[in-house]
């Protein structure tokens, strides 16, 4: 089982600075990047619409821009999602 898990969600070995706050966000990135490759093969497969991939992936967005400001990491994302 952890083998299955070990490949349908891959984590890489982290390489910064490390402080719990930057190990918690590499966690939230790499899965942030892992569900954003599984929506675009849906998308792609035709599986969901382009609207509805969008959607999903702003909301992940979202998400990935909460954890980093709770965290208090320095810096700032840029982009269309960063004033919604």
């Amino acid at each position: 089982m952890a083998n299955q898990y070990n490949f349908l969600y891959p984590h890489s070995r982290y390489r910064g600075e490390v402080k719990p706050e930057n190990l918690v966000f590499n966690a939230n990135l790499q899965e942030f990047s892992q569900r954003v490759s599984y929506i675009c093969g849906l998308e792609t497969g035709g599986k969901i619409t382009p609207e509805e991939s969008y959607q999903e992936i702003r909301s992940l967005w979202k998400q990935l821009k909460k954890s980093k400001k709770q965290l208090a990491i320095g810096g700032d994302f840029s982009g269309e999602a960063s004033n919604s």
